[in-house]
């Protein structure tokens, strides 16, 4: 399996209909994506995580078009898409970090509403309302969960997608540059911990004065970093041996070793009710 990531910048002057336009034209003049199996993009690229200003007006539905412009990389590229995330916009007027999968045939397989919204030095939990639930999905064919940016300091959010089978994890992210050591730590430790792929693609650039980290991150199951981006924008590519995970896990048979876990917490509260 091939995967590429896609760091971009999101400058406050410039609007996310002609960021769109932009990333549409990198996406389509690059060549070695014919080969390329899954494309994984940054969080809220397209309204800026920044633009705290701009979410209720750069809100979509689902159905809205940042989500078409995957759907039609997916179809006409043949290739997975994880679009990062956008500001969705639900029918009752709420408003979610939501970050979508898309097959190469440009349906919807997973979408994932940020649990862990950030607060310190954001206005993300002021402005979004955080999901409640995690799903497994095909993604360059690994059973693969899907997390965002702020999730990678909560351990029992990555345990639960191997819970439900995840062998693999895509995660998204604006993260700082002034905790770029904290990216690096936890992109590791997490695919460590799972055992698991770890994908994680973030933001480059600046956003109302803000300098995000770059650095989108490959990690595989034994923790090892095989591929690391700079600080600029453009494409990332590298191989993923999709039997790893298996291979790993049976070497080395910690999660098998586990004593509490998911039934474990769940016996444990009804003995103490």
């Amino acid at each position: 399996m091939h995967v590429a990531l896609l760091q971009v910048a999101s400058p406050d002057v410039e609007t996310p209909e002609k960021r769109r336009r932009r990333v549409d034209a990198a996406v389509r003049r690059e060549t070695r994506l014919a080969d390329t199996d899954v494309l994984v993009l940054p969080e809220l690229w397209g309204a800026g995580y920044f633009g705290f200003d701009g979410y209720e007006a750069h809100a979509e539905p689902i159905d809205g078009p940042t989500v078409a412009l995957a759907q039609a990389w997916a179809r006409d590229l043949r290739i997975e898409v994880h679009l990062g995330s956008f500001v969705e916009r639900h029918a009752d007027g709420r408003l979610s970090n939501t970050a979508v999968i898309v097959d190469r045939n440009g349906a919807l397989t997973n979408v994932y509403r940020k649990v862990h919204v950030f607060g310190y030095g954001s206005q993300e939990q002021a402005l979004l309302t955080p999901g409640d639930r995690v799903g497994v999905s095909p993604l360059g064919g690994l059973p693969s969960g899907v997390l965002t940016c702020y999730d990678l300091r909560f351990p029992e959010i990555f345990r639960s997608l191997v819970d439900l089978g995840a062998e693999q994890i895509s995660v998204c992210a604006a993260w700082p540059a002034a905790r770029l050591e904290h990216w690096r730590l936890f992109t590791s430790v997490r695919a460590v911990e799972q055992q698991a792929w770890l994908l994680a693609c973030n933001a480059v650039g600046e956003q109302q004065g803000i300098a995000l980290g770059g650095h989108s991150r490959v990690v595989d199951p034994w923790g090892q970093v095989v591929a690391e981006a700079g600080d600029d924008e453009g494409f990332t590519r590298v191989e993923v041996d999709a039997g790893l995970p298996q291979r790993v896990r049976a070497t080395f048979p910690a999660l098998s070793d586990r004593r509490w876990g998911a039934e474990t917490n769940t016996s444990t509260t009804k003995e103490h009710a």
